[in-house]
């Protein structure tokens, strides 16, 4: 496969003036410009930090510390599950503490958390259903205020509801918000929640979020922007349960969402090592198996296909996150869609991202100052630390600085 090599999008230079503590130039020296994060939110489903974080979790506690010592490495950017039905399972009683610890944890090994989802009719509280209409909405916007609040500063990035496409024509079970979505439609109730999302939080990112990628999805966007609503970025699911979507595929659905010139992140991505999903299959949760194993061609699969999704999406320059679902294999639907095994033991998939994102898309080199004690910088955009055998300074290289002065310590 032939890589794309156009990643200037993804890259900065910046003039660097270095300085010791009393302010006198660091000249003539070398010093290693080393990365250590990136922009791009690389990321993927991280609640696994919930049970890790939990002071009561015993015998477990070490599986769960190497799983997430895997995910640290490979990972900037980790998504943590707000449900309703689970994270308020009983009205007035949410679960912030739990949420809160796993959120902390993640932000102090600076990783960015989003949450997920604020509203949804799939997985919502049924204590809503006792409700009218217009009392659910009222319940269901304070459920976002509270949440948004609570996490100000903690979580800045929300997929604010979550499938509405199909929301008012979900059939499959009663539930309070395809009431609601009935009652006031589609625009209506994404207005609605992200205005409460907006109030609670000016500064966070709001994302609408669907699995649905046909030109319904793109009317809805639509008429949302006509109607005033802060979209921050498009999230577009990426299920793959049935098969790989592949490059052409892929590629039309970013030229067909680029036109709105908007953030688009891939929030909920999965390729399986494993048999696939029989097509007849419209919804993927009919699928349940009490085994779906991995195999070593399905790795192989899994790995090659992975690699190409990734190189397009980071290649074009709307796209600014790419989550992969499940770290490990046996997580939704029991499936091995895993970038690790259920043993923990790591697949191809994870050792070719980690090629990708700690090796070719990682920049690390040696740079030498000059009498001034100037320097320039150049690489993919992220944080940096600039150091010497014995003194170290950090910065971070982005595209709208191009000079800057660094203290070495």
């Amino acid at each position: 496969m032939k890589k794309n090599d156009n990643l200037a999008h993804r890259k900065a230079k910046c003039k660097l003036h270095i300085v010791d503590e009393q302010g006198m130039p660091v000249a003539n020296t070398k010093l290693t410009f080393r990365q250590t994060r990136h922009e791009f939110l690389f990321g993927c489903g991280a609640f696994n930090a919930i049970p890790l974080t939990n002071p009561t979790v015993g015998e477990d506690r070490e599986f769960l510390r190497e799983r997430m010592d895997r995910w640290l490495a490979l990972y900037n950017y980790g998504t943590l599950p707000f449900y309703l039905g689970q994270f308020e399972a009983q009205e007035g009683k949410p679960e912030t503490e739990s949420r809160m610890r796993a959120a902390e944890f993640l932000r102090e090994k600076n990783v960015t958390v989003k949450g997920h989802p604020l509203c949804w009719h799939t997985a919502c509280a049924d204590w809503l259903m006792k409700y009218d209409n217009k009392t659910i909405l009222k319940k269901q916007l304070q459920r976002i205020v509270r949440d948004v609040t609570d996490f100000k500063g903690t979580v800045d990035i929300w997929d604010v509801i979550n499938e509405v496409v199909i929301m008012p024509i979900f059939d499959k079970y009663d539930n309070a918000i395809t009431r609601v979505c009935k009652d006031i439609g589609r625009v209506g109730i994404i207005k609605e929640t992200f205005a409460a999302a907006k109030e609670a939080n000016p500064k966070a990112q709001l994302l609408l979020n669907d699995f649905n990628t046909s030109i319904s999805y793109e009317i809805l966007i639509d008429g949302c922007l006509q109607a005033g609503v802060p979209i921050s970025a498009i999230g577009i699911q990426s299920h793959q349960h049935q098969g790989y979507w592949g490059a052409e595929k892929l590629e039309q659905i970013l030229e067909r969402y680029e036109h709105f010139g908007l953030p688009i992140h891939f929030t909920e991505n999965t390729l399986v090592s494993g048999d696939l999903i029989p097509p007849e299959i419209e919804d993927l949760n009919d699928f349940q198996v009490k085994e779906w194993p991995s195999t070593a061609e399905g790795e192989e699969r899994q790995m090659k296909q992975t690699e190409e999704m990734y190189r397009i999406l980071f290649a074009h320059p709307l796209v600014e996150a790419v989550t992969g679902w499940d770290f490990a294999d046996g997580a939704w639907l029991n499936a091995p869609s895993g970038v690790i095994r259920k043993d923990n033991s790591v697949k191809p998939v994870y050792e070719r991202l980690m090629q990708l994102i700690k090796g070719e898309w990682w920049t690390e080199r040696e740079i030498c100052t000059d009498e001034n004690g100037v320097a320039m910088a150049e690489g993919f955009k992220g944080d940096y630390v600039l150091e010497t055998c014995q003194k170290s300074g950090k910065m971070k290289l982005v595209s709208d600085v191009r000079e800057t002065q660094i203290i070495m310590r």
